[in-house]
Protein backbone atom coordinates (compact mmCIF):
# COMPACT_ATOMS: atom_id res chain seq x y z
CA UNK A 1 0.00 0.00 0.00
CA UNK A 2 1.30 3.44 -0.94
CA UNK A 3 2.25 5.85 1.80
CA UNK A 4 0.53 9.20 2.36
CA UNK A 5 2.12 12.41 1.01
CA UNK A 6 5.64 12.93 2.32
CA UNK A 7 4.75 15.96 4.48
CA UNK A 8 1.97 14.04 6.20
CA UNK A 9 4.24 11.02 6.74
CA UNK A 10 7.04 13.12 8.26
CA UNK A 11 4.86 15.34 10.45
CA UNK A 12 2.64 12.49 11.56
CA UNK A 13 5.69 10.40 12.48
CA UNK A 14 7.15 13.29 14.49
CA UNK A 15 3.89 13.71 16.45
CA UNK A 16 3.67 9.97 17.07
CA UNK A 17 7.34 9.77 18.14
CA UNK A 18 6.80 12.54 20.70
CA UNK A 19 3.75 10.70 22.04
CA UNK A 20 5.66 7.40 22.18
CA UNK A 21 8.67 8.85 24.04
CA UNK A 22 6.46 10.47 26.67
CA UNK A 23 4.26 7.37 27.02
CA UNK A 24 7.20 5.02 27.56
CA UNK A 25 9.44 7.50 29.46
CA UNK A 26 7.04 9.93 31.18
CA UNK A 27 9.82 11.66 33.14
CA UNK A 28 12.22 12.16 30.22
CA UNK A 29 14.58 15.01 31.27
CA UNK A 30 14.05 17.34 28.30
CA UNK A 31 10.22 17.23 28.60
CA UNK A 32 9.06 15.79 31.97
CA UNK A 33 5.34 16.45 31.48
CA UNK A 34 4.07 12.88 31.95
CA UNK A 35 1.98 10.44 29.90
CA UNK A 36 -1.34 12.29 29.99
CA UNK A 37 0.07 15.62 28.82
CA UNK A 38 2.21 13.73 26.28
CA UNK A 39 -0.86 12.12 24.72
CA UNK A 40 -2.61 15.50 24.48
CA UNK A 41 0.52 17.01 22.93
CA UNK A 42 0.62 14.24 20.31
CA UNK A 43 -3.08 14.73 19.55
CA UNK A 44 -2.69 18.49 19.24
CA UNK A 45 0.28 18.14 16.88
CA UNK A 46 -1.70 15.75 14.65
CA UNK A 47 -4.34 18.46 14.21
CA UNK A 48 -1.88 21.37 13.91
CA UNK A 49 0.15 19.47 11.31
CA UNK A 50 -3.13 18.76 9.44
CA UNK A 51 -2.59 15.02 9.56
CA UNK A 52 -6.14 14.95 10.93
CA UNK A 53 -8.92 17.49 10.69
CA UNK A 54 -10.68 18.66 13.90
CA UNK A 55 -13.79 16.60 13.13
CA UNK A 56 -11.68 13.53 12.38
CA UNK A 57 -9.89 14.00 15.70
CA UNK A 58 -13.16 14.14 17.63
CA UNK A 59 -14.41 11.11 15.72
CA UNK A 60 -11.32 9.11 16.67
CA UNK A 61 -12.28 9.19 20.36
CA UNK A 62 -13.97 5.91 21.24
CA UNK A 63 -16.75 6.85 23.69
CA UNK A 64 -17.84 3.27 24.56
CA UNK A 65 -14.32 2.47 25.77
CA UNK A 66 -14.24 5.65 27.89
CA UNK A 67 -17.68 4.85 29.29
CA UNK A 68 -16.64 1.33 30.24
CA UNK A 69 -13.45 2.60 31.86
CA UNK A 70 -15.33 5.25 33.85
CA UNK A 71 -18.02 2.81 35.00
CA UNK A 72 -15.62 0.09 36.13
CA UNK A 73 -13.39 2.59 37.96
CA UNK A 74 -16.35 4.00 39.89
CA UNK A 75 -17.66 0.52 40.77
CA UNK A 76 -14.16 -0.41 41.99
CA UNK A 77 -14.08 2.69 44.21
CA UNK A 78 -17.32 1.61 45.89
CA UNK A 79 -15.99 -1.95 46.29
CA UNK A 80 -12.95 -0.51 48.03
CA UNK A 81 -15.19 1.49 50.36
CA UNK A 82 -17.06 -1.74 51.08
CA UNK A 83 -13.76 -3.33 52.24
CA UNK A 84 -13.58 -5.85 49.38
CA UNK A 85 -9.82 -5.46 49.05
CA UNK A 86 -9.26 -5.56 52.80
CA UNK A 87 -10.88 -9.00 52.84
CA UNK A 88 -8.75 -10.11 49.89
CA UNK A 89 -5.63 -9.02 51.75
CA UNK A 90 -6.62 -10.97 54.86
CA UNK A 91 -7.16 -14.08 52.73
CA UNK A 92 -3.47 -14.06 51.85
CA UNK A 93 -2.36 -15.26 55.28
CA UNK A 94 -5.49 -16.96 56.62
CA UNK A 95 -4.41 -20.45 57.76
CA UNK A 96 -1.53 -20.41 55.29
CA UNK A 97 1.08 -23.16 55.62
CA UNK A 98 4.55 -22.02 54.70
CA UNK A 99 6.08 -19.81 51.98
CA UNK A 100 5.06 -21.96 49.01
CA UNK A 101 1.43 -22.05 50.10
CA UNK A 102 1.54 -18.29 50.60
CA UNK A 103 2.99 -17.80 47.12
CA UNK A 104 0.21 -19.93 45.59
CA UNK A 105 -2.41 -17.87 47.42
CA UNK A 106 -0.89 -14.62 46.18
CA UNK A 107 -0.94 -15.87 42.58
CA UNK A 108 -4.54 -17.11 42.74
CA UNK A 109 -5.99 -14.09 44.57
CA UNK A 110 -4.08 -11.68 42.33
CA UNK A 111 -5.23 -13.42 39.14
CA UNK A 112 -8.90 -13.71 40.11
CA UNK A 113 -9.19 -10.18 41.46
CA UNK A 114 -7.42 -8.76 38.39
CA UNK A 115 -9.88 -10.45 36.04
CA UNK A 116 -12.78 -8.53 37.58
CA UNK A 117 -11.25 -5.42 39.17
CA UNK A 118 -8.32 -4.73 36.74
CA UNK A 119 -4.69 -5.67 37.27
CA UNK A 120 -3.59 -2.18 38.28
CA UNK A 121 -6.15 -1.96 41.10
CA UNK A 122 -5.23 -5.39 42.45
CA UNK A 123 -1.54 -4.49 42.52
CA UNK A 124 -2.21 -1.16 44.22
CA UNK A 125 -4.21 -2.64 47.08
CA UNK A 126 -2.32 -5.92 47.59
CA UNK A 127 1.36 -4.91 47.36
CA UNK A 128 1.74 -3.70 50.95
CA UNK A 129 -0.15 -6.70 52.30
CA UNK A 130 2.30 -8.99 50.50
CA UNK A 131 5.32 -6.98 51.63
CA UNK A 132 4.15 -6.95 55.24
CA UNK A 133 3.57 -10.70 55.37
CA UNK A 134 6.98 -11.39 53.82
CA UNK A 135 8.79 -9.03 56.21
CA UNK A 136 7.08 -10.34 59.35
CA UNK A 137 8.13 -13.89 58.53
CA UNK A 138 11.69 -13.07 57.42
CA UNK A 139 10.99 -14.07 53.83
CA UNK A 140 12.65 -12.30 50.88
CA UNK A 141 9.98 -10.10 49.27
CA UNK A 142 10.95 -10.40 45.61
CA UNK A 143 9.45 -13.85 44.77
CA UNK A 144 6.13 -12.72 46.22
CA UNK A 145 6.19 -9.33 44.48
CA UNK A 146 6.99 -11.04 41.17
CA UNK A 147 4.16 -13.51 41.81
CA UNK A 148 1.73 -10.66 42.49
CA UNK A 149 2.59 -8.61 39.39
CA UNK A 150 2.90 -11.49 36.93
CA UNK A 151 -0.29 -13.22 38.10
CA UNK A 152 -2.20 -9.94 37.94
CA UNK A 153 -1.22 -9.57 34.28
CA UNK A 154 -2.09 -13.19 33.45
CA UNK A 155 -5.41 -13.05 35.31
CA UNK A 156 -6.44 -9.77 33.70
CA UNK A 157 -6.26 -11.37 30.25
CA UNK A 158 -9.43 -13.40 30.88
CA UNK A 159 -12.05 -10.63 30.76
CA UNK A 160 -12.73 -7.42 28.84
CA UNK A 161 -12.61 -5.45 32.11
CA UNK A 162 -9.29 -6.92 33.25
CA UNK A 163 -7.11 -4.29 31.54
CA UNK A 164 -7.42 -1.38 29.07
CA UNK A 165 -6.26 -3.24 25.96
CA UNK A 166 -8.93 -5.88 26.51
CA UNK A 167 -11.56 -3.14 26.67
CA UNK A 168 -10.40 -1.91 23.28
CA UNK A 169 -10.38 -5.42 21.80
CA UNK A 170 -13.82 -6.40 23.13
CA UNK A 171 -15.47 -3.24 21.85
CA UNK A 172 -13.70 -2.94 18.50
CA UNK A 173 -13.98 -6.68 17.86
CA UNK A 174 -17.63 -6.76 19.04
CA UNK A 175 -16.88 -9.71 21.33
CA UNK A 176 -19.31 -10.25 24.20
CA UNK A 177 -18.11 -10.65 27.77
CA UNK A 178 -19.07 -14.33 27.83
CA UNK A 179 -17.37 -15.23 24.53
CA UNK A 180 -14.26 -13.33 25.56
CA UNK A 181 -14.14 -15.16 28.91
CA UNK A 182 -14.71 -18.60 27.43
CA UNK A 183 -12.14 -18.00 24.69
CA UNK A 184 -9.26 -17.07 27.01
CA UNK A 185 -10.20 -18.68 30.35
CA UNK A 186 -8.47 -22.04 29.65
CA UNK A 187 -5.26 -20.26 28.65
CA UNK A 188 -5.48 -18.03 31.72
CA UNK A 189 -6.01 -20.90 34.16
CA UNK A 190 -3.15 -22.97 32.73
CA UNK A 191 -0.99 -19.84 32.50
CA UNK A 192 -1.46 -19.08 36.21
CA UNK A 193 -0.59 -22.68 37.15
CA UNK A 194 2.51 -22.68 34.92
CA UNK A 195 3.55 -19.33 36.37
CA UNK A 196 3.20 -20.66 39.93
CA UNK A 197 5.26 -23.76 39.13
CA UNK A 198 7.91 -21.67 37.38
CA UNK A 199 8.30 -19.27 40.34
CA UNK A 200 8.47 -22.11 42.86
CA UNK A 201 11.08 -23.98 40.81
CA UNK A 202 13.12 -20.85 40.13
CA UNK A 203 13.13 -19.73 43.78
CA UNK A 204 12.91 -23.14 45.45
CA UNK A 205 15.85 -22.57 47.80
CA UNK A 206 14.61 -19.11 48.77
CA UNK A 207 11.13 -20.45 49.53
CA UNK A 208 12.28 -23.57 51.34
CA UNK A 209 12.24 -23.59 55.12
CA UNK A 210 12.94 -26.40 57.59
CA UNK A 211 9.69 -25.53 59.34
CA UNK A 212 7.72 -25.29 56.13
CA UNK A 213 5.43 -28.17 57.03
CA UNK A 214 5.31 -27.60 60.79
CA UNK A 215 4.42 -23.97 61.31
CA UNK A 216 1.51 -22.13 59.88
CA UNK A 217 1.92 -18.55 58.77
CA UNK A 218 -0.24 -16.64 61.18
CA UNK A 219 -2.71 -14.03 60.05
CA UNK A 220 -0.66 -10.87 60.38
CA UNK A 221 -2.99 -8.41 58.75
CA UNK A 222 -5.38 -7.43 61.50
CA UNK A 223 -8.39 -5.17 61.10
CA UNK A 224 -6.67 -1.91 61.96
CA UNK A 225 -3.63 -2.68 59.80
CA UNK A 226 -5.84 -3.67 56.89
CA UNK A 227 -7.63 -0.34 56.97
CA UNK A 228 -4.33 1.52 56.92
CA UNK A 229 -3.30 -0.33 53.78
CA UNK A 230 -6.29 0.61 51.66
CA UNK A 231 -5.55 2.62 48.56
CA UNK A 232 -7.45 4.62 46.02
CA UNK A 233 -7.08 2.76 42.71
CA UNK A 234 -7.02 6.05 40.85
CA UNK A 235 -4.46 7.95 42.89
CA UNK A 236 -2.41 5.31 44.71
CA UNK A 237 -2.91 7.28 47.92
CA UNK A 238 -3.93 6.25 51.41
CA UNK A 239 -7.60 6.43 52.24
CA UNK A 240 -9.04 7.41 55.61
CA UNK A 241 -12.34 5.55 55.67
CA UNK A 242 -14.68 6.34 58.54
CA UNK A 243 -15.25 2.99 60.13
CA UNK A 244 -17.81 2.32 62.85
CA UNK A 245 -15.56 1.06 65.63
CA UNK A 246 -16.54 -0.39 68.96
CA UNK A 247 -18.77 -3.08 70.34
CA UNK A 248 -21.79 -3.27 72.58
CA UNK A 249 -21.58 -6.33 74.79
CA UNK A 250 -24.09 -5.66 77.56
CA UNK A 251 -26.10 -8.70 76.66
CA UNK A 252 -23.15 -10.95 77.40
CA UNK A 253 -22.07 -9.07 80.51
CA UNK A 254 -25.42 -9.14 82.29
CA UNK A 255 -27.28 -12.46 82.54
CA UNK A 256 -30.86 -12.40 81.29
CA UNK A 257 -32.17 -13.63 84.65
CA UNK A 258 -30.73 -10.61 86.44
CA UNK A 259 -32.65 -8.20 84.22
CA UNK A 260 -35.88 -9.29 85.89
CA UNK A 261 -34.65 -8.20 89.31
CA UNK A 262 -34.90 -4.42 89.31
CA UNK A 263 -34.67 -2.83 92.75
CA UNK A 264 -32.31 0.08 92.20
CA UNK A 265 -32.66 2.88 89.72
CA UNK A 266 -29.98 3.48 87.12
CA UNK A 267 -29.73 6.87 85.40
CA UNK A 268 -27.82 7.39 82.19
CA UNK A 269 -25.67 10.48 82.62
CA UNK A 270 -23.43 10.68 79.57
CA UNK A 271 -21.52 8.61 77.04
CA UNK A 272 -17.83 9.27 76.72
CA UNK A 273 -16.81 5.75 75.87
CA UNK A 274 -15.37 4.74 72.49
CA UNK A 275 -16.95 1.33 72.98
CA UNK A 276 -20.54 2.53 73.20
CA UNK A 277 -21.03 1.62 76.94
CA UNK A 278 -22.47 4.52 78.90
CA UNK A 279 -21.00 6.08 81.99
CA UNK A 280 -23.69 5.77 84.66
CA UNK A 281 -24.68 7.00 88.06
CA UNK A 282 -26.24 4.41 90.37
CA UNK A 283 -28.72 5.33 93.07
CA UNK A 284 -28.55 2.69 95.78
CA UNK A 285 -29.68 3.03 99.41
CA UNK A 286 -29.89 6.80 99.02
CA UNK A 287 -26.26 7.27 97.88
CA UNK A 288 -24.75 8.08 94.49
CA UNK A 289 -21.82 6.16 93.12
CA UNK A 290 -20.11 7.03 89.83
CA UNK A 291 -18.60 4.23 87.82
CA UNK A 292 -16.26 4.49 84.88
CA UNK A 293 -17.15 2.89 81.52
CA UNK A 294 -14.99 -0.17 82.02
CA UNK A 295 -16.50 -0.99 85.42
CA UNK A 296 -20.13 0.03 84.94
CA UNK A 297 -21.43 -3.43 84.13
CA UNK A 298 -19.39 -5.13 86.83
CA UNK A 299 -20.65 -2.62 89.40
CA UNK A 300 -24.23 -3.46 88.56
CA UNK A 301 -23.68 -7.20 88.93
CA UNK A 302 -21.63 -6.93 92.13
CA UNK A 303 -24.29 -4.97 94.03
CA UNK A 304 -26.50 -6.83 96.51
CA UNK A 305 -29.49 -5.67 94.54
CA UNK A 306 -29.10 -6.09 90.81
CA UNK A 307 -29.71 -2.98 88.69
CA UNK A 308 -30.78 -2.67 85.09
CA UNK A 309 -28.23 -1.07 82.72
CA UNK A 310 -30.02 1.00 80.10
CA UNK A 311 -28.12 1.36 76.80
CA UNK A 312 -27.40 4.95 75.81
CA UNK A 313 -29.09 6.52 72.81
CA UNK A 314 -25.65 6.72 71.27
CA UNK A 315 -25.28 2.94 71.61
CA UNK A 316 -28.56 2.42 69.84
CA UNK A 317 -27.47 4.83 67.12
CA UNK A 318 -24.23 2.87 66.76
CA UNK A 319 -26.11 -0.39 66.25
CA UNK A 320 -28.34 1.30 63.70
CA UNK A 321 -25.34 2.67 61.80
CA UNK A 322 -23.61 -0.71 61.97
CA UNK A 323 -26.54 -2.55 60.41
CA UNK A 324 -27.01 0.13 57.79
CA UNK A 325 -23.37 -0.29 56.80
CA UNK A 326 -23.75 -4.07 56.59
CA UNK A 327 -26.80 -3.60 54.37
CA UNK A 328 -24.96 -1.06 52.21
CA UNK A 329 -21.98 -3.38 51.76
CA UNK A 330 -24.32 -6.20 50.75
CA UNK A 331 -25.93 -3.93 48.16
CA UNK A 332 -22.52 -2.99 46.71
CA UNK A 333 -21.52 -6.65 46.33
CA UNK A 334 -24.94 -7.61 44.92
CA UNK A 335 -24.96 -4.80 42.32
CA UNK A 336 -21.41 -5.69 41.24
CA UNK A 337 -22.48 -9.31 40.81
CA UNK A 338 -25.53 -8.24 38.78
CA UNK A 339 -23.25 -6.10 36.59
CA UNK A 340 -20.98 -9.06 35.85
CA UNK A 341 -23.96 -11.33 35.10
CA UNK A 342 -25.44 -8.70 32.77
CA UNK A 343 -22.14 -8.51 30.90
CA UNK A 344 -21.96 -12.30 30.71
CA UNK A 345 -25.39 -12.56 29.07
CA UNK A 346 -24.38 -10.06 26.40
CA UNK A 347 -25.74 -6.67 27.46
CA UNK A 348 -23.83 -3.58 26.33
CA UNK A 349 -20.74 -3.53 28.56
CA UNK A 350 -20.23 0.24 28.68
CA UNK A 351 -23.81 1.07 29.64
CA UNK A 352 -23.97 -1.86 32.06
CA UNK A 353 -20.91 -0.58 33.92
CA UNK A 354 -22.24 3.00 33.93
CA UNK A 355 -25.66 1.85 35.16
CA UNK A 356 -24.07 -0.16 38.00
CA UNK A 357 -21.90 2.81 38.99
CA UNK A 358 -24.80 5.30 39.02
CA UNK A 359 -26.97 2.84 40.96
CA UNK A 360 -24.26 2.67 43.64
CA UNK A 361 -24.06 6.47 43.71
CA UNK A 362 -27.83 6.72 44.28
CA UNK A 363 -27.88 4.00 46.97
CA UNK A 364 -25.02 5.75 48.78
CA UNK A 365 -27.53 8.55 49.36
CA UNK A 366 -25.04 11.34 49.91
CA UNK A 367 -22.89 13.75 47.95
CA UNK A 368 -21.09 11.72 45.27
CA UNK A 369 -18.28 14.27 44.98
CA UNK A 370 -15.70 12.43 47.14
CA UNK A 371 -16.25 9.16 45.24
CA UNK A 372 -16.23 10.82 41.82
CA UNK A 373 -13.03 12.68 42.75
CA UNK A 374 -11.23 9.33 43.03
CA UNK A 375 -11.92 8.42 39.39
CA UNK A 376 -8.71 8.59 37.37
CA UNK A 377 -9.72 11.33 34.94
CA UNK A 378 -6.10 11.64 33.87
CA UNK A 379 -6.34 8.08 32.50
CA UNK A 380 -9.52 8.95 30.57
CA UNK A 381 -7.81 12.04 29.13
CA UNK A 382 -4.75 9.96 28.25
CA UNK A 383 -6.98 7.61 26.26
CA UNK A 384 -8.59 10.54 24.41
CA UNK A 385 -5.22 11.89 23.34
CA UNK A 386 -3.95 8.41 22.46
CA UNK A 387 -6.99 7.65 20.26
CA UNK A 388 -6.36 10.82 18.25
CA UNK A 389 -2.59 10.29 18.02
CA UNK A 390 -2.92 6.66 16.88
CA UNK A 391 -5.57 7.58 14.32
CA UNK A 392 -3.26 10.27 12.94
CA UNK A 393 -0.36 7.82 12.67
CA UNK A 394 -2.62 5.40 10.80
CA UNK A 395 -3.34 8.18 8.29
CA UNK A 396 0.33 8.18 7.33
CA UNK A 397 -0.23 4.58 6.09
CA UNK A 398 3.03 3.50 7.77
CA UNK A 399 1.31 0.82 9.92
CA UNK A 400 -0.55 -0.51 6.86
CA UNK A 401 2.65 -0.72 4.81
CA UNK A 402 4.43 -2.56 7.63
CA UNK A 403 1.53 -5.01 8.01
CA UNK A 404 1.47 -5.67 4.25
CA UNK A 405 5.05 -6.92 4.59
CA UNK A 406 4.29 -9.12 7.61
CA UNK A 407 0.84 -10.40 6.69
CA UNK A 408 1.87 -13.32 4.43
CA UNK A 409 3.95 -14.73 7.29
CA UNK A 410 1.50 -13.99 10.14
CA UNK A 411 -1.66 -15.82 9.12
CA UNK A 412 -3.21 -17.67 12.04
CA UNK A 413 -4.44 -20.68 10.02
CA UNK A 414 -1.10 -22.41 10.64
CA UNK A 415 1.21 -22.67 13.64
CA UNK A 416 4.20 -20.81 12.19
CA UNK A 417 2.02 -17.84 11.27
CA UNK A 418 0.56 -17.70 14.79
CA UNK A 419 4.06 -17.85 16.27
CA UNK A 420 5.32 -14.99 14.06
CA UNK A 421 2.26 -12.88 14.88
CA UNK A 422 2.83 -13.51 18.59
CA UNK A 423 6.47 -12.41 18.33
CA UNK A 424 5.46 -9.21 16.52
CA UNK A 425 2.84 -8.40 19.17
CA UNK A 426 5.28 -9.25 21.97
CA UNK A 427 8.00 -6.97 20.61
CA UNK A 428 5.67 -4.06 19.79
CA UNK A 429 3.92 -4.30 23.17
CA UNK A 430 7.25 -3.82 24.94
CA UNK A 431 8.44 -1.09 22.57
CA UNK A 432 5.24 0.93 22.07
CA UNK A 433 3.16 -0.35 25.05
CA UNK A 434 0.25 -2.77 24.74
CA UNK A 435 -2.69 -0.41 24.18
CA UNK A 436 -1.07 1.48 21.26
CA UNK A 437 -0.04 -1.90 19.79
CA UNK A 438 -3.65 -3.10 19.91
CA UNK A 439 -4.90 0.13 18.33
CA UNK A 440 -2.28 -0.04 15.58
CA UNK A 441 -2.55 -3.75 14.73
CA UNK A 442 -6.04 -4.77 15.81
CA UNK A 443 -8.13 -3.89 12.76
CA UNK A 444 -5.56 -5.15 10.24
CA UNK A 445 -4.91 -8.44 12.08
CA UNK A 446 -8.67 -9.05 12.37
CA UNK A 447 -9.29 -8.19 8.69
CA UNK A 448 -6.56 -10.62 7.63
CA UNK A 449 -8.07 -13.39 9.77
CA UNK A 450 -11.60 -12.61 8.54
CA UNK A 451 -10.46 -13.50 5.03
CA UNK A 452 -10.00 -17.05 6.33
CA UNK A 453 -13.24 -17.36 8.38
CA UNK A 454 -15.43 -15.51 10.87
CA UNK A 455 -14.23 -17.79 13.68
CA UNK A 456 -10.62 -16.96 12.85
CA UNK A 457 -11.40 -13.25 13.08
CA UNK A 458 -12.54 -13.60 16.68
CA UNK A 459 -9.59 -15.87 17.43
CA UNK A 460 -7.22 -13.22 16.05
CA UNK A 461 -8.66 -10.65 18.46
CA UNK A 462 -8.27 -13.08 21.37
CA UNK A 463 -4.67 -13.90 20.38
CA UNK A 464 -3.98 -10.17 20.32
CA UNK A 465 -5.51 -9.83 23.81
CA UNK A 466 -3.56 -12.77 25.23
CA UNK A 467 -0.14 -11.94 23.83
CA UNK A 468 -0.32 -8.16 24.39
CA UNK A 469 -1.31 -8.77 28.03
CA UNK A 470 1.25 -11.49 28.84
CA UNK A 471 3.90 -9.34 27.13
CA UNK A 472 3.59 -7.09 30.18
CA UNK A 473 5.49 -9.70 32.21
CA UNK A 474 8.53 -9.53 29.93
CA UNK A 475 10.24 -6.66 31.76
CA UNK A 476 9.62 -4.25 34.59
CA UNK A 477 8.58 -1.56 32.07
CA UNK A 478 6.22 -3.93 30.23
CA UNK A 479 3.05 -2.98 32.11
CA UNK A 480 1.70 -0.42 34.54
CA UNK A 481 0.99 -3.23 37.04
CA UNK A 482 4.72 -4.04 37.27
CA UNK A 483 5.61 -0.40 37.88
CA UNK A 484 2.86 -0.08 40.50
CA UNK A 485 4.21 -3.06 42.45
CA UNK A 486 7.76 -1.70 42.17
CA UNK A 487 6.82 1.81 43.33
CA UNK A 488 4.45 0.65 46.09
CA UNK A 489 7.13 -1.68 47.45
CA UNK A 490 9.80 1.00 47.31
CA UNK A 491 7.67 3.62 49.08
CA UNK A 492 6.11 1.36 51.72
CA UNK A 493 6.73 2.91 55.15
CA UNK A 494 9.23 0.86 57.20
CA UNK A 495 8.93 -1.98 54.68
CA UNK A 496 10.56 -0.52 51.59
CA UNK A 497 12.05 -2.91 49.03
CA UNK A 498 13.56 -2.07 45.66
CA UNK A 499 12.54 -4.55 42.95
CA UNK A 500 15.21 -4.02 40.28
CA UNK A 501 14.88 -4.19 36.50
CA UNK A 502 17.30 -7.13 36.25
CA UNK A 503 15.62 -9.12 39.03
CA UNK A 504 12.38 -8.85 37.13
CA UNK A 505 13.95 -9.57 33.73
CA UNK A 506 15.60 -12.80 34.92
CA UNK A 507 12.18 -14.12 35.84
CA UNK A 508 10.03 -12.25 33.31
CA UNK A 509 11.76 -13.22 30.07
CA UNK A 510 11.52 -17.03 30.36
CA UNK A 511 8.14 -16.88 32.13
CA UNK A 512 6.61 -14.70 29.39
CA UNK A 513 7.83 -16.93 26.58
CA UNK A 514 6.66 -20.15 28.25
CA UNK A 515 3.24 -18.87 29.37
CA UNK A 516 2.57 -17.17 26.02
CA UNK A 517 3.45 -20.29 24.01
CA UNK A 518 1.33 -22.62 26.14
CA UNK A 519 -1.61 -20.22 26.16
CA UNK A 520 -1.64 -19.85 22.37
CA UNK A 521 -2.45 -23.55 22.01
CA UNK A 522 -5.52 -23.18 24.27
CA UNK A 523 -7.20 -20.08 22.80
CA UNK A 524 -10.41 -20.88 20.96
Amino acid sequence: MALAPTSKVVLGSVAFLIFWVLAVFPAVPFLPIGRTAGSLLGAMLMVIFKVLGPDEAYGAIDLPILGLLFGTMLVTIFLERANMFKYLGKLLSWKSRGPKDLLCRICLISAISSAFFTNDTSCIVLTEFVLKIARQHDLPPYPFLLALASSANIGSSATPIGNPQNLVIAIQGKISFGRFLMGILPAMVVGVVVNIVFIIVMYWKVLSSPKDEENQISEVVVEEEAVSHQFSPARMSHLNPQECNGSLELGNAVPNSSLALVSSQVHVIKDQSATGVSEVQMVHSGTKEETNPSKSVAAVVDKPVVGLVVPSSEGKDYMSVKWKRVLWKSCVYAITLVMLIAMLIGLNMAWTAIAAAITLVVLDFKDAGPSLDKVSYSLLIFFCGMFITIEGFKKTEIPSAMWDVMEPYSRIDHASGTAILAVVILVLSNLASNVPTVLLLGARVAASAAAISKADEEKAWLILAWVSTIAGNFSLLGSAANLIVCEQARRAPNLGYNLTFWTHLKFGLPSTLIVTAIGLTLIR
